[in-house]
């Protein structure tokens, strides 16, 4: 078996969080006497990336995706452990990293392809399609803190793809670039792809995981939190921030209050598995509390068939509480005129504790309706929009 392009052996990477930030030079030179704490952004991870593999990274904010994609980069130095890459490396992280404000588009991309280590001539010879690549012909000779965000993310990436990596890195950066080039870039990456790449991403969206990854590796707070197929991945990746979303924790729950059934219905008690667009559907769920329980939260979240969280709420934003729940109760979510167009929904109910430490019952996307494309709602959503003629 080949040896992989990039291992990742027991990597830790500890940095010092100063309480106080330096306000003079004087702070600055003696910050070594203010108040601070070590802390661990990433600690014991390991994995390896197999040759020609495309592998997602993702996780909650701060937990680390970043720091590990820049040591994979050699950027960032490990504090332990060690990461082996073998291969041309071009990594595509923050934005602008890699280019000078001061230097115009044509001199960056010089610059920039010499970091990634083509000489003068292989840049001469791949100029003209860079620019191409990047559509910015009409921009390249003006300094690139003149830039938007979605030019400085065309140019970087179409240097990264010109300098014929074995390995190629991208962060979140690929989210600020307007539709119709993350096509483009996609479409370059599946060219990558096969040809037999190794490529690692760093993102949140776990429809384009699923989509675009062979494998996909969870950070939570610093350390490996599941790994393997992309689809089991993301999917455990949604249930944790659930969390996040609507104050769920993550198991099927303790039971002192307990979802005895629940249904998705229409005004007249009608089966709602099948609307409209506008439509209204009713969440209706029935608990059972098994004992008294102060200000319990019933909370409710919709996500699309990739998983994607669309909306969410629960009884305590609107302003129902239950002191303490006891016995049995119906609890009726009104949800009036459904905005979506098309496509299959999945709902997932929970009772939780007010502040969140504890699960009575979760039900994760157990219940699905779906929406049938009417003829008059083009778009994305839909929007009730009454329309009023005045005679002038």
């Amino acid at each position: 078996m080949a040896t992989p392009p990039i291992q990742i052996q027991g990597i830790g990477k500890k940095f010092r969080r100063y309480r106080e930030r330096p306000t003079s030079l004087k702070q600055r030179v003696i910050k070594f006497r203010m108040r601070s704490e070590e802390f661990w952004a990433l600690k014991d991870v390991t994995f390896d990336v197999e040759q020609g593999t495309t592998v997602g990274l993702v996780g909650p904010n701060g937990s680390g995706k970043s720091t590990l994609l820049k040591m994979m980069a050699g950027i960032l130095r490990p504090t332990e452990g060690r990461i082996v890459t073998r291969g041309r490396i071009a990594a595509l992280l923050e934005l602008g990293a890699g280019f000078h404000p001061e230097l115009t588009g044509r001199e960056n991309v010089y610059l920039n392809a010499s970091i990634l280590g083509l000489t003068r001539k292989e840049t001469d010879r791949a100029f003209d399609s860079i620019v191409a690549f990047a559509e910015l012909e009409d921009f390249i000779d003006n300094q690139v803190k003149f830039y938007s965000s979605g030019m400085f993310v065309r140019l970087g990436f179409a240097v990264a793809i010109h300098v014929d990596p074995r390995i190629l890195l991208i962060d979140e950066v690929l989210a600020v670039g307007d539709e119709g080039f993350q096509r483009k870039c996609l479409e370059r990456i599946k060219e990558f792809q096969r040809e037999g790449r190794t490529i690692v991403f760093v993102t949140h969206a776990g429809d384009l995981v699923r989509r675009v990854c062979d494998r996909a590796v969870m950070l939570n707070r610093g350390q490996i939190h599941v790994q393997g197929r992309a689809d089991d991945v993301i999917h455990e990746f949604r249930r944790v921030m659930l969390v996040d979303d609507l104050a769920y924790a993550g198991d099927e729950g303790s039971r002192e209050i307990e979802i005895i059934s629940a249904e998705l219905i229409r005004d007249d008690g009608s089966s709602a598995q099948l609307v409209t667009t506008g439509d209204t559907v009713i969440i209706q769920v029935d608990l059972k509390a098994n004992q008294a329980v102060e200000d319990p939260v019933v909370s409710f979240a919709i996500h699309d068939r990739d998983g994607k969280f669309l909306f969410g709420t629960n009884t305590d934003w609107r302003g129902k509480r239950f002191r303490p729940f006891e016995g049995k109760k119906r609890i009726r979510f009104n949800l009036r005129s459904i905005p979506f167009v098309s496509g299959q929904y999945w709902v997932t109910l929970g009772v939780h504790s007010r502040d969140a430490t504890k699960t009575y019952h979760l039900q994760e996307s157990r219940y699905s309706f779906s929406v049938a494309l009417g003829e008059e709602n083009p778009g994305q959503v839909y929007i009730p929009v009454n329309v009023d003629v005045e005679e002038l």
